[in-house]
């Protein structure tokens, strides 16, 4: 089926970068299957996540459908949007319809894109992963690509104010290798082992990035494990 808005919105993405000269390092991209099923999961550090975690599927020509809270649907602008990219809503209280649309398009050749923590980690560090990408994965009999973004929280997060200016933010993407996800096994022991995938991903994106906070104020995007003022996930906790 021929795909109409899909295509202008990502040449419309990179006219942004472009223009905000956001300097974009992906590798592993070649991990991103030519054809066939995929879930894509991803770390999830800003709101404009979907949009990176997309673009890493472009040199292999596939689009992804992103799972995506149902009130983004609702949005007069972005709703229209996401509906014609065929990205799938997710109503929390009544999440099995999404499940099911999900595992429909896995089944038809998709790649379906999954943020497994559910919601932006403020800390920036991983939190823990629900089991659900894992479960379509094994139902659909279709692998799980690890994927870890770095850079994304610094152009807009949860608390703090868009910085869509020309300001030469870097950002750093990695794709791993695709992991299977047998039948037969529980998944709570692949999501364990998708997590630790994307958390190597995640170090090796940090390692890799080529800026440093200019000073304590601007340390507020680093986590407070790598010297960073970011909350820590027991003080996120405590926030509620």
């Amino acid at each position: 089926m021929a795909e109409f808005v899909y295509p202008p919105v990502i040449g419309a993405a990179h006219t942004l970068f472009r223009a905000l000269d956001i300097r974009i390092d992906v590798k592993g991209t070649e991990n991103i299957p030519r054809k066939g099923g995929a879930v894509l999961v991803s770390n999830h550090i800003g709101y404009l996540d979907f949009i990176f975690a997309g673009l890493t599927a472009r040199p292999q020509k596939r689009l992804v459908r992103f799972m995506a809270k149902e009130s983004v649907f609702r949005h007069k602008v972005s709703g229209p949007l996401m509906r014609a990219m065929k990205h799938i809503p997710v109503d929390r209280a009544q999440g099995e319809s999404a499940y099911q649309h999900a595992l429909d398009s896995l089944r038809s050749g998709e790649i379906i894109g999954v943020f497994p923590e559910a919601t932006i980690s403020q800390s920036f560090t991983l939190k823990s992963f629900k089991s659900g990408a894992a479960r379509m994965a094994q139902e659909a009999g279709v692998p799980l690509i690890p994927v870890a973004l770095w850079g994304t929280q610094r152009l807009w997060t949860k608390g703090r104010p868009k910085n869509l200016k020309r300001s030469h933010i870097p950002v750093t993407m990695r794709v791993g290798e695709p992991l299977e996800a047998p039948a037969d096994q529980y998944a709570g022991a692949i999501t364990r082992r998708l997590r630790e995938r994307v958390q190597e991903l995640l170090d090796a994106a940090q390692r890799a990035y080529p800026e440093k906070p200019k000073g304590a104020e601007d340390s507020w995007w680093l986590p407070a494990h790598l010297g960073g003022t970011a909350p820590t996930p027991a003080q996120v906790k405590e926030a509620g």
